[in-house]
This record gives C-alpha cells, structure tokens and sequence, in this order.
C-alpha cells in the first residue's frame, strides 16, 4: 500500500491546506473539523461560500451526526467507493453544512487515503481548481492555480478519467442520484 509522506500528515494535523489525489481527482484538502482551514480553503478557491464541501471519512463512525441502523445498511451499498452521498445533518458544524441543513460524506475504496484520514481526521476535499476552471489534472496545473498559498503538494501522476465522485441525496429513507 502507498504511504504519504510525514510532513503531508504533519501539515493537515496542524491546520495546513494540500493538494493531493483523492480516490477521484485532486483535491484541496484539509482537516473537516477545523473551521479557519475550511475558510481558507474557501479563500484560495474563490469558492461560493454557500457550497458545502464533500468531506472524506474513514469510516462511517467519523461524521458528525449518528444515523440510524437502516441509514447505515443503504450507505455500505454504497462505500467504499467513488459516491458521495448528501445526508441530514443537524449536528454537523456550520463551516461545512454553510447554511444548508446536510453533509456530502464519501468513503473512498484507496487504502492508503482511509489510513490519511485515519491518522488526521476526516478531510473536507472540493475539487484542486479555482471557482468555474476545470479540476487540475497533475500537480502542476495545481500549483500553477495556487502557488505558494497551499502549504503542501503530492504529486500522484496525470489524472486521465477526470471523473468527479457521483453524488447521491438521501433523504426521507429514499436515495436519489444527483450527478
């Protein structure tokens, strides 16, 4: 299994903003739990400050909020894997739901994010680019996009199927596929 590099771990640990290839495409990340890292994310991206971002998780036991037992059997036909899947939140802290009453969690398949996410909490993760541009496809293209304002960068090689997460609702014990 790949491992990512200590100062990663130790950057994301203490606050700190990456780039680095989620089980989908890059992505600026940073610790979900962590309010200032959430607004400076937001900062460097020029992101509308109304759009939640998707937060990674390990596992289920990592979200904000507790689901019921029926919740929890329609989410493991869905993870691991690529799906993110907007829940009900009412516990989740007001810089990640941003106004809306829900959470976008994925569990991603790649080990070696899930021991990341393990060792630093759950990461909120929007896409590596600029408000409106396309995604970054390499760590260049990251860079070039926000230079010296992430702390830290992992370069994972050239994103080919530049296929964001698909997105799912779950709501009123019904699943609905956004994108």
């Amino acid at each position: 299994m790949k491992t990512h590099p200590p100062e990663l771990i130790k950057t994301l640990r203490t606050g700190g903003v990456a780039v680095i290839r989620t089980d989908t495409i890059y992505g600026i990340v940073g610790r979900a739990d962590l309010q200032a890292t959430i607004e400076r994310i937001f900062e460097i991206k020029g992101r509308a400050p109304e759009k939640s971002p998707i937060v990674l998780i390990s596992s289920p036991s990592e979200m904000f909020d507790t689901y019921d037992s029926a919740t929890f059997e329609i989410l493991k036909s869905y993870w691991p894997g690529p799906n993110s899947i907007i829940l009900p939140s009412s516990a989740g802290p007001t810089w990640i739901t941003r106004g809306n009453a829900s959470i976008a969690y994925r569990l991603p398949a790649d080990a070696a994010l899930q021991a990341l996410i393990r060792e630093v909490g759950p990461l909120a993760a929007p896409s590596a680019n600029p408000e409106g541009l396309t995604p970054a496809t390499t760590i260049d293209q990251a860079r070039e996009y926000f230079g010296d304002l992430v702390d830290y960068y992992v370069d994972d090689g050239t994103v080919t199927n530049q296929q964001p997460s698909s997105l799912f609702r779950y709501q009123n014990d019904t699943i609905t596929r956004l994108r």
